[in-house]
């Protein structure tokens, strides 16, 4: 990785020391409640969901995204920090995921089984492939498991066989059980139904990256490469320096939406699949889109440091929530803007939105971080605690990142 040389004066030095352990006792904090709070030991694995207010609701369906989440949250914190609870728990996301999601008869992964682990929603949801892959190789990064090895090659396999448009590039989103073209691509109902998202795409080339660290072959590294130039060539608004969301499968852009918190996401994750695959032409390409988007993704934050959901700017529609996964996102992402460019205010801010998640997103009382927060600062209670969405996975791998970036690069 290019670092420019980013000198810290003595406050500033003591100022990430301080966070470095600020987010260490976080990171404990959080995993804790997902080992305690919402550990299913009647029926296996991890409850669907928990309502605002801390209300258990135990037979409710059990979606794969969130159980990939668990099952990577928990191996990363395993290396982290050699944690023998976090190992188990990993252990137990790891069956879980390989007994229940996996499609014995078709391959790839069900969106969704019931409480008590029975195929429910058996759609081939691109995205959440990704996911299962990315946390299978997460897994054996830390476990050195070979059955997750191959579990991860299957779904790439799956994923470039299935989902790759060999003509126009890029991914579809999503296919039936037995792998046909389905009529309702979406996420999710906020989603637009398209054929390519910038969002599949981002987590596609996370999943990549991941798995490139225990696979590394031609066929992945070009997989790599060639979502690098999907974002370059078409994701990426080179007037705006956003990220464009929806298209249809001829790249034709669709909707004028942002999304603040995926703009600071793409800001440290397309430059890291360049590095991992050790690629100075798109590290140096990628740095460079970084630091235009983190600049433009400033945009989303408002007076108290929090980063606002969305905006439209055909209508000048502000989505005046900010919900914690943006904010987590915003630490890692400032960061590495300014570790690649020097430009204190990403620093500044990265301090900023620390104190925002303290005062607003962290649940002191019952553990975890809340969905969110409104205009107002109260909290958005229409939305789940833990759930279908609501994972470990942006604010401990936020903990995670930032931790690991301060030990290794500002104190360097």
């Amino acid at each position: 990785m290019i670092f420019q040389q980013s000198s810290l004066s003595d406050d500033a030095t003591q100022a990430t020391t301080i966070l470095s352990k600020e987010l260490e006792q976080e990171l404990n904090r959080l995993l804790a409640y997902w080992q305690t709070q919402m550990t299913d030991e009647v029926y296996g694995g991890f409850y669907g969901k928990r309502l605002y207010d801390e209300t258990l609701v135990a037979d409710a369906p059990k979606g794969v995204v969130l159980n990939a989440r668990i099952l990577w949250s928990f191996s990363a914190a395993y290396r982290h920090t050699n944690n023998q609870a976090y190992l188990q728990t990993a252990n137990r996301a790891f069956d879980y995921l390989r007994l229940h999601f996996i499609d014995p008869v078709y391959g790839g992964v069900f969106w969704s089984v019931s409480f008590d682990g029975k195929p429910l929603d058996t759609k081939k949801q691109v995205y959440a492939l990704s996911f299962a892959l990315y946390a299978f190789a997460e897994y054996h990064r830390c476990t050195f498991n070979e059955n997750a090895k191959e579990l991860a090659i299957d779904l790439f396999e799956l994923i470039e066989k299935y989902s790759l448009d060999k003509d126009l590039g890029g991914y579809i989103e999503a296919f039936t059980r037995e792998w046909q073209l389905i009529d309702d691509l979406r996420l999710s109902e906020k989603d637009a139904n398209e054929k390519k998202t910038m969002n599949t795409h981002l987590h596609i080339l996370e999943a990549y990256t991941n798995l490139y660290r225990i696979y590394k072959t031609e066929s992945l590294k070009n997989a790599i490469l060639h979502l690098l130039f999907v974002f370059d060539r078409y994701i990426i608004d080179k007037n705006t320096h956003h990220l464009i969301l929806f298209f249809d499968e001829n790249w034709n852009r669709k909707g004028s939406q942002v999304s603040y918190g995926h703009d600071i996401e793409a800001v440290w994750l397309l430059s890291e699949a360049a590095e991992v695959i050790n690629d100075q032409h798109w590290t140096t390409v990628m740095q460079q889109h970084a630091v235009k988007i983190a600049n433009a993704s400033m945009e989303g934050l408002d007076k108290d440091g929090g980063m606002w959901h969305e905006y439209d700017p055909a209508t000048h529609h502000l989505v005046k929530e900010k919900h914690w996964w943006p904010q987590a996102e915003a630490m890692v992402g400032f960061l590495h803007a300014w570790q690649i460019s020097a430009d204190h205010k990403f620093f500044e801010q990265v301090f900023l939105t620390w104190q925002f998640i303290k005062k607003y997103i962290l649940d002191i009382k019952n553990g975890e971080w809340v969905w969110g927060v409104l205009n107002d600062s109260s909290l958005i209670a229409s939305e789940d605690k833990a759930g279908f969405w609501k994972c470990p996975y942006h604010n401990s791998r936020a903990c995670m990142e930032v931790i690991e970036r301060i030990e290794k690069r500002v104190h360097s």
